[in-house]
C-alpha cells in the first residue's frame, strides 16, 4: 500500500492507474473535490486505513484553494468578533503546520499594524494581541512564531520606510504564517497517494449511484478521454466548496446546507515598489487589508463582496483593483498605480449562508451533514482549519460504516517532503556544491519541495539543460516545469503556470513570455503532438487576454462576461447538463 514518503508520483501513468483501480473495486470512501478540504479528507481517511478515491473535475486546487491570501492564521477579526474557539482552533493548526506537518511549505511572516488613534487604540490592540499570542499556546503546544511587540512611529519607519509618516502614530508588530496554497494541496494529495489513496484530476462526477435512498457511489466522466465509468463506494464525501449546492442538486432532494460565494481579489506588485522588512495589515470599513511579502513580490488583498456569477473563473473588475489600491495608498509615502500591478487574481470563499446579507458577516465555521445514507457533506471553514474539517468529515464517514475505524492521526503525519527537510536546509551549501546550482536556487527548491528536492535534482542530472532558468521567469528552473508533469499531476499549461508555479501572477507578461518554452518542456512527459502544443499555447494566451480585458471593466457583470470568452482547454459540463 505504501511507498516511501516522498516517492508518490502523480504523473499521467499514475492517473490512469488510479481511475482503473477506482473502477475495479468498491472503495470505503470516494471524495468529490480536489481542493484543500477534499485533499485533507483523502489523507485523513487513507491514514485511518480506509480505501480512498478522490475525483476533481478540473485541476487540483484550481478553485478557492489556489486563490487565497496564502496565509495560515488565527484571524484577528474573529477575535474582535469574540469567536475565541475559532481563533484558538486555527492557532493550534498554525503551530502544527509550522512545526510538524509541513515546515517546508509553511513559514512565519511578520505583520505591522499601524495605529492611527492616539490614546485608546494601542491598549485596545495590545490587549487583543496578548490574547492572540496566549491562545496560540493552547493545548500545551508552542506558538511556533515570536510574540507581538509595540513600536514607536520612528521604529516602525525603520522597518517599513515606505509608510507615510503622517498616516500613523505608532505600530504593533505580530507574527502569523504563510503558505503556497496550491502547492500545499498538491503535496497533501501526493502524501495521501503514498498511503494508498487513488487520486485523479479532470474526472468529473456527473451523477450518483443509488440503491433506494442510499448513495452507493458516483458516475464519473473522464474529461481527458471522454469516457464514463462507475465508482462504487460505501460512503461519498462532497467537499466541493462553492459548488456544494450543485452537488446537492445532483443527489436530489433538499440540501441541509447552503453555501454563498464571497469574492476576494488580490494584487501582486514587485517587492521594490514597497520598501519594508515586514508585512502590513490595515483596517478597512469592511474587513482588513494585508500587504504580504511573497518572494520578490508583495501580495495585497483582499476584498469581500457577494458573487453570484461564474464560479470557475471569478473575475476582478477595475472597481475591485481601484478599491485595493485606494486603501493601501492611504498609508504609503509613494502611492501605487495600476502600472505597478504585475498580477491580479480573484477567488471565492465558500461561506455558510445565514440570515445576514453581507458576506463579510457570514460564518467561516464549517458544517458536516449526512443528508442521505451514504453521503457526507462538508462546507464552510477556512484554509487554516482544513485538517479539522477533514477529521470531522471522516468521523461522519466512520459513523456510516459498519466497521471500527481508528481515530484521526493527521496531526502526527508529516506531508511528503517534510521529513529530513531541516537537515537538508542546514546542508544547503553542500547541496549547492554537489549539484552545481547556486545556494539561492537550492533554497528556492527546498522551500518548494522539501526533502523531495532529490527528485528534481535527478531530472537535472539526467538532462543538464533543465538546470537553466526559464527565459522570462527566471525564478523557476526548467526542471520544475517537467517535474510538475511527471510528479505533480499537472495536465495542462495553465496548471503549471498558474498553480505548480505562480508565473501567471508574478510576471508583468502574466506568463505569455514563457508559454512556448514551457509548452515544449511539457510536451514530452505529457505526450503532446505539435497540434496539442499549439492548442495549449492558444488557450493560455486567450485566458490571459480575457483576464486583462475583464480587469478594465467597471462592474462584475461586464468583467464576468469577458472572462467567459476564453473557454477552458478541457470543458467541464454544467451539473444540470451533466
Amino acid at each position: 500500500m505504501t511507498a516511501r514518503m516522498g516517492t508518490a508520483r502523480l504523473g499521467p501513468a499514475e492517473r490512469t492507474a488510479a481511475l482503473t483501480q477506482m473502477g475495479a473495486q468498491e472503495l470505503d470512501v470516494v471524495v468529490i473535490g480536489g481542493g484543500v478540504v477534499g485533499a485533507g479528507v483523502a489523507l485523513d481517511a487513507a491514514t485511518r486505513g480506509l480505501s480512498v478515491g478522490l475525483l476533481e473535475a478540473r485541476d487540483f486546487a484550481s478553485g478557492t484553494s489556489s486563490r487565497s491570501s496564502k496565509l495560515i492564521h488565527g484571524g484577528l477579526r474573529y477575535l474582535e468578533q469574540l469567536n475565541f474557539d475559532l481563533v484558538r482552533e486555527a492557532l493550534r493548526e498554525r503551530a502544527l503546520l509550522l512545526q510538524r506537518i509541513a515546515p517546508h511549505l509553511v513559514r512565519p511572516v511578520p505583520f505591522l499594524l499601524p495605529l492611527t488613534h492616539v490614546g485608546w487604540e494601542r491598549p485596545y490592540v495590545g490587549a487583543g494581541l496578548v490574547m492572540y499570542d496566549s491562545l496560540g499556546f493552547s493545548f500545551g503546544s508552542t506558538r511556533g512564531v515570536p510574540g507581538h511587540r509595540h513600536l514607536s512611529r520612528g521604529r516602525a519607519l525603520r522597518i517599513a520606510p515606505s509608510l507615510r509618516r503622517a498616516a500613523f502614530s505608532g505600530a504593533v508588530q505580530y507574527w502569523d504564517a504563510q503558505v503556497d496554497d496550491a502547492r500545499y494541496v498538491m503535496t497533501m494529495l501526493r502524501t495521501a497517494s503514498s498511503y494508498g489513496a487513488h487520486v485523479a484530476s479532470r474526472a468529473q462526477v456527473v451523477g450518483f449511484l443509488r440503491e433506494g435512498e442510499r448513495v452507493t457511489g458516483v458516475r464519473v466522466r473522464d474529461l481527458e478521454a471522454g469516457t464514463e465509468m462507475d465508482v462504487r463506494a460505501r460512503q461519498v464525501v462532497n467537499a466541493t466548496g462553492v459548488w456544494t449546492d450543485d452537488i446537492q442538486e445532483l443527489v436530489g432532494g433538499r440540501g441541509q446546507m447552503h453555501v454563498r460565494a464571497s469574492k476576494g481579489i488580490h494584487l501582486v506588485v514587485p517587492r521594490d515598489r514597497i520598501h519594508s522588512l515586514t508585512g502590513i495589515i490595515l483596517r478597512t470599513e469592511k474587513s482588513v487589508l494585508f500587504v504580504i511579502p511573497w518572494g520578490r513580490h508583495w501580495i495585497i488583498g483582499t476584498t469581500d463582496t457577494r458573487w453570484d456569477l461564474d464560479r470557475a473563473h471569478p473575475a476582478a473588475s477595475r472597481s475591485d483593483i481601484d478599491y485595493v489600491l485606494e486603501h493601501v495608498n492611504e498609508v504609503l509615502s509613494v502611492p501605487l498605480t495600476r502600472d505597478d500591478v504585475e498580477g491580479v487574481y480573484a477567488g471565492l470563499r465558500p461561506l455558510l449562508s445565514g440570515e445576514s446579507e453581507e458576506t463579510s458577516k457570514l460564518s467561516r465555521e464549517h458544517m458536516v451533514a449526512h443528508p442521505v445514507p451514504g453521503l457526507v457533506m462538508v462546507a464552510g471553514g477556512k484554509y487554516t482549519t482544513y485538517r479539522v474539517m477533514a477529521q470531522d468529515a471522516v468521523d461522519a464517514v466512520a459513523h456510516g460504516l459498519d466497521q471500527r475505524v481508528p481515530p484521526s492521526c493527521t496531526d502526527r503525519i508529516p506531508l511528503a517532503g517534510a521529513e529530513g527537510y531541516q537537515a537538508l536546509w542546514n546542508s544547503r551549501q553542500r547541496l549547492a556544491q554537489s549539484s552545481g546550482l547556486h545556494v539561492a536556487r537550492i533554497e528556492h527548491l527546498l522551500q518548494r519541495y522539501g526533502s523531495m528536492i532529490d527528485e528534481v535534482l535527478a531530472l537535472i542530472e539526467a538532462d543538464p539543460s533543465l538546470a537553466l532558468p526559464l527565459a522570462g521567469a527566471d525564478d523557476y528552473l526548467r526542471a520544475e516545469i517537467v517535474y510538475a508533469a511527471t510528479h505533480e499531476g499537472a495536465r495542462h499549461l495553465n496548471d503549471v503556470l498558474a498553480r505548480r508555479t505562480h508565473i501567471s501572477i508574478e510576471t508583468f507578461h502574466r506568463g505569455l513570455g514563457v508559454v512556448e518554452e514551457a509548452a515544449g518542456l511539457l510536451a514530452g512527459p505529457l505526450e503532446w503532438d505539435d497540434e496539442q502544443v499549439k492548442r495549449e499555447v492558444e488557450y493560455y494566451t486567450k485566458r490571459v487576454e480575457a483576464e486583462r480585458l475583464s480587469q478594465e471593466q467597471d462592474t462584475d457583470q461586464e468583467a464576468d462576461a469577458i472572462r467567459l470568452g476564453a473557454p477552458d482547454v478541457v470543458p467541464v459540463a454544467s451539473p444540470k447538463n451533466a
